[in-house]
């Protein structure tokens, strides 16, 4: 039979329960239950475990931190974008160029 021997804690983690409704299964006989050193054990068949394996997690990592490289590389380039944006509307180069025409004064007489 294939399986695997659950704590309290693990089994409602697994089974998505609370503990004292573990503790209610234990008591009703509703689970294969084992008790070792005044600890109860749980017996889950066809046990699937819900952690990822080591590898699977770098795998997923490697593809975040790629994921997060590009983003940075697209920030940057938008900095840099709006830097010289700022830049410009700044300098007064920009302001007395042929870019932009001269204003008329503000009249003073109303």
């Amino acid at each position: 039979m294939e399986g695997k021997w659950l704590s309290v804690l693990e089994f409602a983690t697994y089974k998505n329960k609370s503990i004292s409704t573990v503790r209610r299964y234990i008591k009703a006989e509703r689970v294969k239950f084992k008790e070792e050193n005044n600890k109860y054990f749980i017996w889950v068949k066809n046990y699937i475990s819900n952690e990822k394996s080591e590898e699977q997690e770098i795998l997923e990592l490697k593809l975040e931190n790629e994921r997060m490289k590009k983003e940075i590389r697209f920030l940057t380039d938008e900095l840099t974008e709006v830097k010289m944006l700022i830049s410009l509307y700044e300098s007064k180069e920009m302001n007395q160029s042929k870019l932009l025409p001269d204003l008329p004064a503000l009249p003073r007489e109303i």
